[in-house]
């Protein structure tokens, strides 16, 4: 299916042509004057120069190639040489049908889809989920979803840092309360306790208690810094509290993840590179890409062009020791290997953006990755609170994303019963799904670069741009069209996508087929830009449209029958393409509120 101003510029293209002008002075956009026309063309002010002539004869006589158009039925020129259009029902009704009959409505795929790696996961093993790991997991959750949809093959994998400096905490942390554990029996030589020695609420307390006293006790940090090189060079007892340690981990996280919708393909960490290494750095030093500088092993990433200091990319320091550059580096290595992609993208913070481009410049002169592959750093900003800081709890510690959601979830419990008849256990469930689309969507209605300021009075409302007030829409349209299944016979009731669609009769109902039929365009810019805050802007212009129409319309209570049926057709397209754009964000609709 065309692209709607692929379409409109077409035909505007031909009327230029033959106006004995350029067809590509026919650029249609949308109206930056709604108040006066639905899409303007500002060709003949480019082609004046070219032509020697002014712009307003050139719109004249290209608006009277267009009097008898099936895609306008209003082209007026306007000083110095606009061309205002107003599109006819009979070319829209034709687009929404379309699209309405079409695989993703219309929406054409790609001739060469993408292998896309989405590298968007960060947290590390031992240590709880805080708020500032929310940006990057529905982002990246997001834009894996609008990816796929679009026709490209996508892996997310969320790279769990598995394999640093937390892990030597927590096990002698362990060491000093439960000394006499086997793992740290140098002569232990049997198998080694298939079950955790910690509980989940034990292993929860233990890393947050070892981090603070790290910070005060020199000593106990030196003795976890030894723990973590004897767990990474394999040392038996220590390797297997290790496993214990990731696994237990794992549940937690996968709990966290599984409340925000987000699901990775793939659950790898630093670790699964770890025996990469010695191959890798081997390569770089054969191929006179590393050389040492003050002891350590460095690759030269500085370029002509810089106009600022890119220092060299560390890969190994002067101990030997590797570094997140090398585990990166290691990574891409073994992705190129496993999946040949395409595109890697990585979502993380923003102020990252020199390690990224160190470790991309790296990869590329290692020839780690061909030419053609696409590395690229998504940095977002931060999550803000109301004094325009890092989000913190009341007292000023980094709070738990367990705890801001399950704070999100009480305020929408609160809001929900607020005027509302609905059982406490229906009530909670309702009050999970809006909180998800709270969090979700107050994040990804900006840009993903931009800091924003969580506010949860104004993402938990039911009005403005929300996520409550979205599903509220989806909700409103559910029931107008389960009130009309029950008119029905039972052989009816799941054919409601048969019905015939009619030509618009009011300016709210051709108003909502007009943001229905920029789907397309939509979706592909979103997938190009990687750029959740596209889809929610769509759908809460598609949501004012369809309430604004809602409120002037009878729609249930339209006499004529084959009226009736045109717009309960419309609805059903409305609620299908609503709810696949808030599945693309990441949330779901109930079916009430």
């Amino acid at each position: 299916m065309k692209k709607i101003l692929d379409l409109l510029s077409e035909e505007m293209g031909k009327a230029f042509e033959a106006a004995g002008y350029d067809s590509t002075l026919g650029r249609v956009t949308l109206s930056n004057r709604p108040d006066l026309c639905e899409y303007q063309c500002n060709g003949a002010m480019a082609g004046a120069k070219t032509y020697h002539k002014a712009p307003i004869a050139i719109a004249n006589e290209v608006a009277v190639q267009l009097a008898d158009s099936r895609v306008f039925k209003e082209a007026v020129a306007v000083a110095p040489g606009f061309l205002n259009l107003k599109l006819r029902e009979s070319c829209l009704l034709e687009l929404v049908q379309e699209m309405a009959s079409s695989p993703k409505y219309g929406l054409e795929m790609p001739g060469h889809p993408k292998k896309i790696m989405i590298d968007y996961g960060g947290a590390n093993v031992a240590k709880p989920l805080h708020v500032g790991h929310l940006r990057p997991a529905i982002i990246g959750e997001s834009i894996k979803r609008i990816c796929r949809y679009a026709g490209n093959e996508c892996i997310g994998d969320v790279h769990l840092g598995d394999w640093g400096t937390p892990i030597g905490l927590v096990i002698m942390e362990l060491q000093d309360r439960k000394p006499d554990l086997v793992y740290f029996d140098e002569d232990y030589q049997g198998e080694y306790p298939k079950e955790p020695p910690f509980t989940e609420a034990e292993f929860a307390e233990i890393y947050p208690y070892a981090s603070a006293r790290s910070k005060e006790d020199p000593a106990f940090r030196a003795r976890a810094l030894e723990a973590t090189l004897k767990f990474q060079s394999g040392v038996p007892g220590y390797r297997a509290l290790w496993k214990h340690i990731v696994d237990v981990s794992k549940v937690d996280l996968k709990r966290n993840y599984d409340s925000l919708h987000v699901e990775f393909d793939l659950w790898k960490g630093e670790s699964d590179v770890n025996d990469l290494i010695p191959e890798m750095v081997a390569y770089m030093k054969e191929g006179g890409y590393a050389y040492i500088s003050e002891g350590a092993l460095v690759v030269d990433v500085k370029e002509e062009t810089d106009t600022k200091e890119v220092p060299p990319c560390m890969i190994l320091k002067s101990d030997g020791a590797a570094l997140y550059n090398t585990t990166d580096l290691a990574t891409i290595m073994e992705r190129m290997r496993l999946y040949a992609p395409d595109e890697i993208i990585y979502i993380t913070d923003k102020r990252q953006d020199l390690y990224f481009e160190q470790v991309f410049r790296c990869a590329r002169k290692t020839k780690l990755v061909g030419p053609d592959t696409v590395l690229k750093f998504l940095g977002h900003g931060t999550m803000n609170g109301r004094d325009g800081k890092p989000f913190k709890t009341r007292d000023g510690g980094v709070m738990s994303l367990e705890s801001l959601v399950g704070e999100t979830k009480e305020e929408m419990y609160r809001k929900i019963r607020e005027g509302r008849e609905m059982p406490e256990e229906e009530a909670r469930a309702v009050a999970q799904t809006v909180a998800l689309s709270a969090l979700k969507y107050g994040d990804l209605s900006n840009q993903t670069s931009k800091d924003y300021v969580f506010d949860i009075d104004r993402f938990t409302s039911f009005e403005g741009d929300t996520g409550p007030y979205i599903l509220y829409t989806i909700v409103r349209i559910k029931s107008i069209l389960n009130k009309y299944k029950e008119r029905l016979g039972e052989a009816d009731r799941n054919n409601l996508c048969g019905l015939s669609f009619k030509e618009a009769s009011s300016e709210s109902e051709k108003a909502l087929e007009m943001v229905l039929v920029q789907w397309g365009t939509m979706i592909e810019s979103a997938a190009r830009e990687l750029a959740p805050y596209r889809v929610c802007a769509y759908v809460y212009d598609l949501a004012n449209a369809f309430n604004r129409f809602y409120h002037e319309t009878k729609i249930l209570g339209e006499e004529d029958q084959e009226k009736r049926e045109g717009l309960i057709a419309l609805l059903v397209l409305v609620r299908d393409v609503m709810e696949t754009s808030v599945d693309l964000l990441g949330f779901a609709a109930p079916e009430k509120m």
